[in-house]
């Protein structure tokens, strides 16, 4: 009986040495590789400890994971490594020591990292998020007048109107577009910029369709469509804030406009609603003060989430998100906020219903820009299966786009930006 007891108190005690230093399996490793930034997350059912540090000549970066199994999904990561990515050029994997498993980064150019942890939400476990930023990054309007000047010929007559210049902007292989510029003469002042932000991205798929549609996806092709139509308009270019499936985080989204000098902000979603039957176009604006409706409520809410899906790293300051009412300033760009919002509406009330009649307001994170009208569209019901058909349509996502263009050049008549800064390579 008494050596009975003592197998079993041994049995239990190498069971608990054994739990205590289990290794914790890796169920999943995903790379976002993007010219803002490369995002390498590790999915696992427990948090991973970790330790990280750079070494030079040449550049690398070393991950630790501590009581970390080297299973299949971080075998398989340096597979998944892209010739194209912008700051890993290779990465190796292996077991360091007895218990630690290590990667090195081989890197492009020196970077600044950012490695943290996220709790889990939504369908994600706990994740291990490692974000690689240039030591130098690109200013946002220095990269897009360099990709216009280097586009074509046409925009550097752009540019010229900056210096009074009355040169046609219009490209010399198309016939100028008389229905935009004429009726609207301060079109012709300067050239407009418009930030177009295709919602969601990378880690953040935003709302699913019936039929395994994501909505990061639609929303990106709108923007690109909607780029080409602005980028064909005589006196307006568009800067896309998001050209790939990658996440940016709210805040970074509002950065990115307003380095870019940008003159109106349009962030691209797709609706959805636990039944099917809703269906309808949307436009949101910020609020001063409470939301207009409870539903826009509990879209403000829902669109602000994204930073938990996506995944933010918290130890950054963030300057707009902890603003609830910034300013004088903030109240006067609300206003041409609405303006806008009510004219893109009226547009697309001519290719879709409506799902309300009037704009709605509420506290979006992402329209929080202090000096920058800034408007949020709901294309469509993407959780509608008519509506879903639509947004992958082609002809469809032209019209949404020609929709929303043509609110902003209605906008623009009755607006004109006099008081805006110019595009200026010294600005």
């Amino acid at each position: 009986m008494f050596e009975r007891t003592l197998k079993t108190v041994f049995l239990l005690l190498m069971l608990c040495a054994g739990s205590a230093h289990a290794e914790i399996p890796v169920t999943s490793a995903r790379l976002w590789p993007a010219q803002d930034y490369t995002r390498l997350t590790l999915e696992s059912k427990a948090a991973i400890r970790y330790n990280q540090f750079t070494l030079s000549n040449p550049d690398r970066l070393v991950v630790d994971l501590e009581e970390t199994e080297l299973g299949a999904a971080l075998s398989e990561l340096p597979n998944k490594v892209n010739k194209d990515d912008p700051y890993i050029s290779g990465l190796r994997i292996g077991q360091f020591k007895p218990g630690v498993v290590r990667l090195v980064l081989d890197l492009k150019s020196q970077v600044k990292p950012q490695l943290f942890s996220l709790k889990p939400v939504g369908e994600y476990g706990h994740r291990l998020v490692l974000d690689i930023y240039p030591a130098f990054p690109a200013d946002p309007l220095m990269a897009f007048v360099t990709q216009q000047l280097a586009a074509s010929e046409p925009v550097a007559s752009d540019m010229n109107i900056e210096a009074g210049s009355t040169s046609d902007p219009t490209p010399a292989t198309q016939p100028p577009d008389t229905s935009a510029i004429e009726p609207y003469p301060e079109l012709r002042n300067r050239v407009l910029v418009i930030a177009l932000d295709a919602g969601h991205g990378g880690e953040d798929p935003g709302a699913l369709g019936r039929r395994g549609t994501r909505e990061k996806d639609v929303t990106l092709a709108i923007a690109r469509q909607l780029k080409m139509q602005i980028d064909t308009t005589p006196g307006m270019r568009a800067v896309l804030i998001r050209d790939g499936d990658y996440f940016i985080p709210l805040s970074g989204r509002v950065e990115k406009a307003r380095r870019a000098h940008a003159d109106l902000f349009v962030s691209i979603h797709a609706d959805a609603f636990i039944k099917p039957h809703a269906r309808g176009s949307s436009v949101f604006a910020l609020s001063e003060g409470g939301a207009t409706s409870a539903s826009a409520r509990w879209l403000a809410k829902k669109e602000n989430e994204a930073d938990l899906i996506g995944g933010v790293n918290l130890a950054v300051k963030d300057p707009y998100l902890a603003r609830t009412l910034l300013d004088l300033s903030q109240t006067a760009t609300i206003n041409d906020s609405m303006k806008l919002a009510k004219h893109v509406l009226n547009e697309l009330g001519g290719i879709n219903k409506l799902h309300r009649g009037r704009v709605e307001q509420a506290g979006f994170a992402v329209l929080k820009s202090p000096d920058v009208p800034s408007i949020l569209v709901e294309t469509a019901f993407i959780s509608n299966p008519a509506e879903e058909r639509k947004l992958n349509d082609l002809s469809y996502q032209k019209k949404m786009a020609g929709a929303i263009l043509g609110g902003i050049k209605r906008y623009f008549a009755q607006s004109p930006p006099l008081s805006k800064h110019k595009i200026a390579l010294g600005d």
